[in-house]
């Protein structure tokens, strides 16, 4: 990745922060050139956001405690959902300016005065489509962590003029973007690249861009399930235009191992000297097939041992796949450390340079479709056996034929919404913000400690898991607003937090698409 373009974006930002304050207070820098084409803003925009959703604070600090695939080694209060409001403005802000980024490459790609200049680096409408790809993608993380926000308002800064942004209700949001998502991929030309350079997800290829796009459509629907009765027209729709059909197609970020422009994973680790994480003992025992007996909880392929534990982590030292507790009050930790993985000595592939983050794996989707057809064994199968093969080939390491029929074989037997929400679940390791979905919308994996579980046994005595911000007895729902919105956007911040449970900027208000009424309700399709 050229060490010019890393940043070179951040100058031609048409916003530094969309959390819709007044336009003046705009940052540009005036030694950054204006003039940059749009293969290097994409570069760029796909970095900043990568950057910023897979790093050690939105996913350590966050999303991935908050689906319980990691927890905190040393100080546990974000784990037990003290949000950070520092954080929370930042993370805010960042990622609607990755949304102004792949918007400024729409724009150069649709001005009259600018697109035959940046048809030199893809076609136009490859260009275009697949930066609003991207901007669902990204849409989707920040609507699914704040509920309703600023939508329909964030392109219109500029054009319109409009100052302070409106907050959509996440069902008009989610309608947006499954329009949006339909208006690029079909305006989609295969036979044309979509960029000469500066894609680093796809290279530049269009096909893959249209998978992308429709397999995203399949996702949505799929978070819609309970609450939409078009849920599958959209499905049928998008796999009538195309999916993808192998772990060749997934959506990924491969960071690089030259300069600073390493995964952010490994940056917190290694270039921040925080050996602050590890993974969390819930999802360690699922995939070790072990019932939790603190809390008397089943295992539904209770004995047998998933075959990623050993590409997802490193063993402690002594040779013991162990996950740590997860969300043990700060204090308490120190017990479990020793016999937990150290992964600042002992890397697994997660934290090294050049790990490739996951946006979609291909094995999502199969999971999807095996929910979309009624639990579909053979869609199941398939993607425990995509799961298993991408995860082996990322970590560069072999799987044989036969170790991948012996794990699918003994986690097959009562293919349902458990086993398949389950499978789901740990292949989504690292996508914390799509788990934590996961869990809200469908209830799974029971396995998970929910506030008023116990979580561990510290000197003879058994510890709940106490959450340190009110979640009305269930996993956090979202994140508040954040208090610059308060003061920056205040009139439609207010109307925004009278629209939820009980009138108040809370962690406890469900999203649109969460009909579950208690922790371990399940409901069904409609």
């Amino acid at each position: 990745m050229n060490n010019f373009l890393k940043y070179i974006f951040l100058g031609s930002l048409c916003l530094t922060a969309v959390s819709c304050s007044d336009l003046d207070q705009m940052n540009v820098s005036p030694n950054s050139t204006s003039d940059v084409p749009s293969n290097m803003l994409m570069e760029g925009a796909e970095k900043w956001a990568m950057d910023n959703i897979y790093d050690v604070w939105f996913s350590g600090r966050q999303c991935l405690p908050y689906s319980q695939q990691w927890s905190q080694r040393n100080y546990t209060e974000e784990d037990r959902y003290q949000v950070r409001e520092s954080t929370n403005n930042s993370y805010f802000n960042y990622l609607y300016m990755g949304m102004a980024n792949f918007d400024k490459v729409v724009k150069l790609n649709s001005d009259d005065a600018t697109k035959v200049k940046n048809a030199t680096f893809g076609a136009n409408e490859n260009q275009i489509a697949a930066a609003m790809i991207m901007k669902v993608w990204l849409m989707d993380v920040i609507t699914d962590t704040w509920g309703n926000v600023p939508y329909s308002d964030i392109s219109k800064l500029e054009s319109d003029n409009i100052m302070y942004c409106k907050y959509d209700d996440q069902k008009d949001i989610y309608a947006g973007m499954i329009k949006d998502l339909t208006t690029a991929v079909n305006m989609i030309d295969a036979s044309q690249s979509a960029f000469t350079s500066g894609d680093i997800i796809f290279g530049g290829d269009a096909s893959k861009w249209k998978k992308f796009g429709n397999s995203l459509k399949c996702r949505l629907a799929i978070h819609l399930s309970k609450v939409d009765p078009n849920w599958k027209s959209y499905i049928a729709d998008a796999l009538k235009s195309g999916v993808m059909e192998s772990n060749d197609d997934a959506a990924k970020f491969t960071y690089v191992a030259s300069g600073s422009d390493y995964c952010q994973f490994y940056k917190g680790f290694f270039t921040d000297g925080r050996n602050d994480f590890t993974i969390a003992r819930p999802l360690v025992d699922i995939m070790k097939g072990q019932r939790d007996s603190l809390n008397n909880k089943q295992h539904p392929w209770e004995g047998t041992l998933d075959p990623r534990l050993s590409v997802y982590t490193t063993p402690n030292a002594d040779g013991v796949y162990q996950g740590i507790p997860y969300a043990a009050p700060t204090g308490t930790q120190d017990k479990f450390r020793a016999s937990s993985p150290n992964w600042y000595s002992t890397k697994p592939m997660v934290v090294q340079k050049t790990y490739a983050v996951p946006l979609m794996t291909y094995a999502e989707l199969k999971f999807i479709l095996c929910e979309y057809n009624g639990y579909d064994v053979a869609d199941y199968k398939d993607g425990i056996k995509a799961s298993l093969q991408y995860w082996y080939d990322l970590a560069g390491k072999s799987i044989s034929n036969t170790t991948i029929d012996a794990y699918v074989n003994a986690v097959s037997g009562n293919v349902n919404a458990e086993s398949c929400a389950l499978q789901k679940y740990i292949d989504l390791y690292t996508n914390g913000t799509e788990a934590w979905t996961e869990i809200r919308r469908t209830g799974y994996p029971e396995q998970l400690i929910r506030p008023g579980e116990i979580t561990c046994i510290y000197d003879g005595s058994k510890v709940a898991f106490t959450p340190l911000s009110e979640t009305k007895g269930d996993i956090i729902e979202r994140v508040k607003y954040p208090t610059n919105e308060s003061t920056l956007n205040g009139d439609n911040w207010k109307a925004a937090v009278a629209k939820l449970t009980d009138g108040t900027n809370n962690y406890y208000s469900k999203m649109y698409w969460d009909v579950r009424v208690s922790k371990y309700n399940h409901p069904a399709n409609k």
